[in-house]
């Protein structure tokens, strides 16, 4: 398991360089206006979209997870605290194919367990945490 920080950048280029000289790790994951490492130490999933203008610099707080029994074990928890969740299953999001529970903080900030089950070419918009329409300026975020 990793924490996942996916944030919202000015300048792709200028913030893959940035990381990847902090965390000495190379890009796992690169597609226009999206990039994503996999560091080790400390154990992130550090996710970027390029959002010139964007009002927030975090796009969304996540959980990854390698068996599903990860993400059922979330979705189990969320259940039996009583937290509003939306389940996601197979979903494309972020070039990946992916199965997740999604639970929004008090205060607006989404987070999700996930499960990356395969990888895709195109960035699918995710559905909007309070509707269930997909929008398509965004991706995993609400």
């Amino acid at each position: 398991m990793r924490l996942q920080l996916a944030l919202n950048v000015s300048d792709l280029e200028k913030a893959v360089d940035f990381y990847s000289r902090m965390f000495g790790a190379p890009v796992h994951k690169r597609k226009p206006g999206y990039a994503n490492f996999a560091i080790e130490d400390p154990p992130l999933k550090l996710v970027l979209f390029e959002r010139p203008g964007a009002g927030e610099r975090i796009n969304h707080l996540g959980v990854e997870v390698f068996r599903e029994e990860d993400v059922a074990a979330a979705r189990e928890r969320l259940e039996g605290a009583g937290i509003d969740h939306r389940i996601e299953t197979e979903t494309h999001c972020c070039h990946a194919t992916q199965n997740k529970v999604w639970a929004t903080e008090p205060d607006g900030l989404p987070w999700e367990w996930y499960r990356i089950t395969d990888d895709t070419d195109a960035l699918f918009p995710a559905p909007d945490m309070r509707t269930g329409q997909r929008r398509q300026a965004d991706c995993c975020s609400d």
